[in-house]
């Protein structure tokens, strides 16, 4: 059926097109997706066993869908991916303000023109980019907003009484008619807005001002809120959340490489950025496993969740830190360091809601402490645990069997050497200062013989932070950008003095 050829209701009845409800329409689409064995979500990571079956279910029954989960959890994004199980085209009463189906209309306009014209009554198409309407629900938003209210100036203008039909302004929802309406963030809507909704969801009756009016309205109704929202900001309904017929819970991703493939695949890395800038998977799965370690933190509040967005963040900063290098030193290429990672605090600060506790350390500290983690979980991928060369010397012959691959650099750290590196040095000055450490060349060596000089250089610099992160070299952030390594009972002993020049300082005054 060619739509640009049909522009009056009696060519469409000739055409055999027949109409039918928007759940209907939907499943049928569903089910050829589905038959087909193809996900109707192509862009949605991570729900394939989970969520995408438990909405797909929902859909071939016919139900509104209320989704619940922590924020980042991509559930406006199922939503908005549901357009695409519509009819390409669909055809509607040219002129109507609600998308009227000309074989059911229900405003007065419509009915009038059908009355009026019958089979010359003029058609439209409306393509299904244009049937998803979407609110986010705030505690200003309004009954005339979403339903709608009389408009006394078209009544002036058309010399109408306010009892007259034809005086009503509709909301958001009626004309989202034939179509998807979401609203987002569901409890935050007053009670008594979510009342308006009920006649909506089951009678299909709405009430406008002093108009009862019986408009069987065709939406697939969804709705989003975070389970936090039930116990702070607000609730839903009881007899609203009654009539919405599947309640789906999102997640997280439940993996690192999980995780990263949906970074991957929503951060906007520019191509020049890409060309200048290289981002080893080491680097990658560091950035995934500071979300994961934020997800079970106790600095963190688990109720308001950590979003997907902090990663995406995070490594869109990570690879601005390097590209910003690169640019200072008019070099054509470069490579992500640990260091750089100081670069992506403002994503973590910015993405995490705290607790108590966590306010009192300070959102830097946490952000710090969270990297920390993340280099802590990932150092035993790469290479040997150092506690288990602690427990091996305890016994002499063990020890000998095992020698520990890390003592020559922490004993160059022990012999009063110290090592800084900064965040805007050249890549030459950076492997340069990493050289000097004695045995780090050794262990990158032993572990990964086929890696480049670059991939070297970050992996020592990674056994630097390993080292510092199980308490065997210090290591603290410098203002310039970067780190500084250093022995660690020189450094115990120097908090140690400034903690008794401090009790000194205390006594004077």
């Amino acid at each position: 059926m060619n739509h640009k050829e049909i522009v009056t209701f009696g060519q469409l009845k000739k055409s055999g097109y027949k109409p039918k409800s928007i759940k209907e329409e939907v499943r049928d689409n569903l089910m050829k997706v589905i038959r087909e064995k193809k996900s109707p979500f192509q862009s949605i990571l991570g729900y394939e066993d989970t969520v995408v079956p438990d909405v797909e279910r929902a859909l071939l029954s016919r139900h509104n869908i209320l989704f619940l989960g922590l924020r980042g959890q991509a559930k406006t994004r199922m939503a908005r991916e549901m357009v695409h199980l519509l009819d390409e085209w669909i055809p509607i009463v040219a002129g109507s303000e609600i998308n009227d189906d000309p074989f059911a209309p229900i405003s007065l306009y419509s009915r009038q023109l059908l009355e009026e014209k019958g089979d010359d009554t003029p058609i439209a198409w409306l393509h299904h980019t244009e049937r998803y309407g979407e609110k986010l629900a705030t505690p200003d938003v309004s009954v005339a907003d979403l339903v709608g209210d009389i408009d006394p100036i078209k009544a002036a203008n058309m010399r109408m009484s306010f009892a007259d039909e034809r005086a009503l302004h509709y909301g958001i929802i009626p004309r989202s008619n034939r179509g998807i309406f979401v609203i987002n963030e569901l409890p935050d809507l007053q009670a008594r807005i979510q009342v308006s909704l009920f006649n909506i969801l089951q009678e299909g009756d709405i009430q406008i001002r002093g108009f009862k009016l019986r408009m069987p309205l065709d939406i697939l109704f969804i709705f989003t809120a975070n389970p936090e929202d039930y116990t702070n900001r607000g609730s839903i309904v009881t007899p609203l959340k009654d009539r919405i017929e599947s309640q789906i819970i999102t997640h997280y991703p439940k993996t690192v490489e999980l995780s990263q493939a949906i970074t991957d695949q929503e951060a906007d890395i520019l191509p020049e950025q890409k060309n200048t800038v290289e981002v080893p998977d080491l680097c990658r799965m560091l950035i995934e496993q500071i979300a994961m370690e934020a997800r079970k933190s106790e600095f963190v509040d688990q109720k308001s969740g950590v979003s997907a967005r902090l990663t995406i963040s995070a490594y869109e900063n990570l690879v601005s830190t390097a590209e910003r290098r690169a640019l200072r030193h008019n070099a054509p290429h470069t490579m992500v360091r640990i260091s750089d990672f100081t670069g992506i605090i403002p994503s973590i600060t910015g993405k995490i809601e705290l607790v108590y506790e966590g306010e009192q350390e300070g959102p830097l500290n946490v952000a710090y402490r969270l990297m920390g983690l993340a280099i802590r979980s990932a150092f035993v991928k790469y290479f040997p645990d150092p506690q288990s060369f602690r427990k091996a010397g305890r016994d002499a012959q063990k020890a000998k069997a095992k020698a520990n691959p890390y003592q020559p650099v922490i004993d160059w750290f022990g012999k009063g050497n110290d090592l800084m590196l900064l965040q805007d040095e050249s890549d030459a000055d950076y492997r340069n200062h990493l050289y000097m450490v004695d045995g780090l060349y050794s262990i990158a060596k032993q572990y990964y013989s086929d890696a480049d000089e670059a991939q070297i250089g970050l992996l020592m610099e990674f056994v630097l932070h390993g080292l510092s992160e199980f308490s065997l070299i210090s290591k603290k952030g410098v203002e310039r950008g970067g780190y500084a390594f250093g022995d660690m009972m020189a450094s115990m002993l120097n908090m140690s003095q400034m903690d008794d020049d401090s009790d000194d300082e205390d006594e004077f005054r």
